[in-house]
């Protein structure tokens, strides 16, 4: 028994070799040359976004990246779905992980992407696909096989998106010329120094920046504010400055699909939502991040002064600035 075991695990082991070494054969190098310039030329985040195991290893890269000198993120797609469009900037590269390319989730958000004018950058094992067709560039990770009997389990696919992700992050490091105290900051010694120091008074929207309306404004006169502000939401205040609800670009969405264009007649007070998580300006911004996150990813919250609202910050503004949980 033991030896028919052993004989087991070096076939696996002998398949997986081919399996890693076809990927290897068929790389296009050109290809991944064109992705590397892709990266270094974003102005913004590269935001990592996948399902099931390869939304795993696109988080994982994203934290490689962000560890190793450029700024990355991987949120949740079904909140992007749902309202979370708002953290998104056009000057932010979309990466898409998919080895079929054929994800409902991830086609859904194409459009979106396409609004906020992002370019999209598809890593996928099926370059014909929807999503490889439907984006700017893509990156084709070839798979002879997946190690599973069926070939259904992702094993041979995520092996490659991850060593794909990892040449990636040591590449650009290798590019910018990360030195061994910029990457030091980046860890432990260097990101508690930061997390001790950036207040959220560093980076809130301020003054004119801040998307404001009136319980009485119908959604159809304020729409405008919400999107020329680019914010992802409106603060519902008094004259007086006092916060009275919140209103964001998911809530917008919701609204829309539940009652139509009829709901731009709607006053804001009957759309808002009275009960928003409020920040301090003197709170640390790594502790507004924990803060947001734990409301289950608030992407935006208001400012509050003496009962006032003095500022509006987003999680996309915190985590620009390299700081995360």
């Amino acid at each position: 028994m033991d030896r028919i075991a052993t004989l087991d695990l070096q076939d696996l082991f002998a398949q997986e070799r081919q399996y890693i070494n076809h990927f290897f054969d068929h790389l296009d190098f050109s290809e991944m040359e064109k992705v590397l310039h892709l990266c270094l030329q974003c102005q913004g985040l590269l935001i990592l976004v996948g399902v099931g195991k390869s939304g795993i290893i696109a988080e994982k890269i994203a934290t490689t990246l962000s560890s190793t000198g450029t700024r990355a993120f991987c949120p949740s797609v079904t909140n992007l779905l749902h309202g979370d469009m708002g953290m998104i900037t056009k000057e932010d590269l979309i990466i898409i992980f998919s080895k079929s390319g054929e994800t409902k989730e991830l086609l859904e958000l194409m459009p979106h992407f396409r609004q906020k004018e992002n370019t999209i950058l598809a890593i996928t094992s099926n370059n014909t696909s929807r999503l490889a067709q439907a984006a700017d560039h893509c990156m084709q990770l070839s798979v002879e096989k997946e190690l599973c009997p069926f070939d259904l389990a992702p094993t041979i696919s995520t092996t490659v998106q991850l060593i794909f992700g990892d040449v990636l992050a040591m590449a650009l490091m290798k590019e910018k010329e990360i030195s061994l105290e910029e990457y030091a900051e980046n860890h432990p010694s260097g990101s508690i120094g930061k997390k001790g120091t950036l207040l959220v008074a560093d980076l809130m929207k301020k003054g004119e920046e801040i998307p404001l309306c009136s319980l009485e404004d119908e959604l159809v006169d304020v729409i405008v504010e919400l999107s020329n502000k680019k914010c992802g939401c409106l603060l519902v205040v008094s004259k007086e400055k006092h916060l009275l609800g919140i209103f964001t670009d998911g809530d917008l969405r919701r609204a829309l699909q539940k009652e139509g264009a009829e709901v731009m007649k709607k006053q804001m007070q009957e759309l808002m939502n009275p009960h928003p998580i409020t920040i301090c300006a003197e709170d640390l911004a790594y502790k507004a991040l924990e803060k947001m996150q734990e409301k289950h990813y608030v992407m935006m919250a208001p400012v509050i002064q003496e009962e006032k609202v003095i500022g509006l910050i987003r999680m996309h503004d915190i985590i620009h600035e390299g700081i995360d949980k």
